[in-house]
C-alpha cells in the first residue's frame, strides 16, 4: 500500500492539481482511501451553524489523492520518491531515492 511511504509530519510538494507546486508538512494520512491532508493546501470553504462559539465562514484543509503528492527531501531540495533500506543492525529505514539520505532517524 503507497500510503506505507508517507507519514505524519513529511514535507511533501503538490504535484497535480489546482494547489499544484504548493508544499506542506503532513497533518494526517488515511490509510484505508489513499489520501493525505497537507498543512494549507487544498483549502476549502465550510459554513458553520450560529450557536454558543459563533457561526461563520472557515476554511480548512481537505484530503489529497496520495499519488498527487511527492516526498520533498529536506538534503537535496528535490521531489523524490521514497526507498527503502535495511542497515547493517538490520533495521529497515526509508530513504530519498535521490540523494540516498535516510529519512527515518
Amino acid at each position: 500500500m503507497p500510503s506505507a511511504n508517507l507519514k505524519k509530519g513529511d514535507n511533501v510538494i503538490v504535484t497535480t492539481g489546482k494547489d499544484s507546486g504548493k508544499s506542506g508538512e503532513i497533518i494526517k494520512v488515511v490509510g484505508d482511501r489513499q489520501r493525505v491532508i497537507v498543512e494549507k493546501v487544498n483549502l476549502v470553504s465550510r459554513h458553520l451553524r450560529q450557536d454558543s462559539q459563533g457561526g461563520g465562514i472557515i476554511e480548512k484543509e481537505s484530503s489529497i489523492h496520495i499519488s498527487n503528492v511527492n516526498y520533498l527531501c529536506n538534503k537535496c531540495g528535490k521531489p523524490a520518491r521514497i526507498s527503502r533500506k535495511i542497515l547493517d543492525d538490520g533495521r529497515k529505514v526509508r530513504s530519498c531515492s535521490q540523494c540516498g539520505e535516510i529519512i527515518d532517524a
